[in-house]
C-alpha cells in the first residue's frame, strides 16, 4: 500500500483534481459478485476500486424483542481482518468496524425496505433472525460504501429458510423465496477537502479529509428519499456544502443501484 501524504492529495484537489485522476464526483470501477458463499442463504463480495468486501446473510429463527413482539430482527456486523490493512489489528471489534455497521445498518432500517412484520413466525413466540456479517479483506478507502453495498446485494440474493414441521430450519432444503427487501437502501459517502467535496474517498483522501458526511439513500414510487446521515471528520459543513451533498448522494445513489440490477 503506497503512502501518500495527505499535504500533496490536498494541494491536488484543492486544484480540481486527484492523484487518481478521477473527477471529483467520480466513484472508482466496481465489481459485484453474488452467491460466493454457499453456506449462506445470500452473500456478495465487493471490488470498489481495490478496496474489497464480503457480506454473508444468515438466518435463522429466534425470538422477537418485547418491543416489537410482530417483528423480525436485522442486525449488521463488521469485521477487519488483520491482512487487509497494516493498521488492523486482530481482537474484539474496533470502534470504526462498529461505525461502518452500524452506518450500514441504520440505512436498511430506517428505509424500512425490508418488512420485518413478514419476519415474524409467531407473535411474541417466533420470527426470522437476518444476520449480515461483513468481512473487510482489503482496505483502501471508503469502507462504508463498499459494505452497504455488499451488505445490499446479498441481501437481494437471499432466500429464506425452510422449516420443519416442528418450527425448525431444515438444512437439508434450499429455499426459493426471497426476502421480502424493496427500495435498495444504500450508503454515499462525501468527504470535504479544502473547499472541495469529492465522492468515494480513497484511504490517502480519507486521511486528508477535513469532514465527512455519509448518506443513506433509497428508491420509494420512482423517487429516491433520505433515510440517514452521519458526519464524520474535524470541521463543521456549511448549508450549502450540505445541499450539494444531498443532491449528490441522490444521483450516486441513483447510479450504483443501477449496478445492482
Amino acid at each position: 500500500m503506497i503512502e501518500i501524504d495527505p499535504l500533496l492529495v490536498r494541494q491536488v484537489i484543492e486544484n480540481g483534481k486527484r492523484v487518481d485522476g478521477r473527477s471529483l464526483d467520480s466513484y472508482r470501477d466496481i465489481v459485484i459478485e453474488t452467491d460466493v458463499v454457499t453456506s449462506a442463504e445470500g452473500s456478495a463480495r465487493v471490488r470498489l476500486g481495490d478496496t474489497v468486501v464480503l457480506a454473508g446473510v444468515k438466518i435463522d429463527v429466534g425470538t422477537p424483542f418485547a418491543d416489537t413482539p410482530d417483528e423480525g430482527v436485522l442486525m449488521v456486523g463488521a469485521e477487519f481482518v488483520p491482512l487487509a490493512s497494516p493498521d488492523f489489528e486482530s481482537g474484539p471489534p474496533r470502534e470504526d468496524a462498529i461505525e461502518v455497521a452500524r452506518v450500514v445498518d441504520r440505512a436498511i432500517r430506517e428505509s424500512k425496505s425490508i418488512d420485518t412484520k413478514k419476519l415474524c413466525i409467531t407473535p411474541k413466540e417466533k420470527v426470522w433472525m437476518v444476520y449480515v456479517d461483513v468481512d473487510v479483506l482489503d482496505d483502501h478507502g471508503n469502507l462504508i460504501d463498499a459494505t452497504s453495498l455488499a451488505a445490499l446485494a446479498a441481501l437481494l440474493t437471499a432466500k429464506m429458510p425452510v422449516l420443519n414441521e416442528d418450527g425448525r430450519v431444515d438444512h437439508e432444503k434450499k429455499g426459493t423465496e426471497p426476502l421480502p427487501i424493496k427500495g435498495n437502501p444504500l450508503c454515499t459517502t462525501f468527504v470535504k477537502i479544502g473547499d472541495q467535496i469529492i465522492a468515494d474517498p480513497s484511504l490517502s483522501e480519507t486521511r486528508a479529509m477535513n469532514a465527512r458526511l455519509t448518506v443513506g439513500t433509497f428508491e420509494q414510487d420512482g423517487h429516491v428519499k433520505l433515510c440517514s446521515m452521519q458526519k464524520g471528520g474535524s470541521i463543521g459543513l456549511t448549508l450549502d456544502e450540505l445541499e450539494k451533498i444531498i443532491h449528490m448522494a441522490e444521483q450516486k445513489g441513483a447510479e450504483l443501484r443501477k449496478l445492482l440490477k
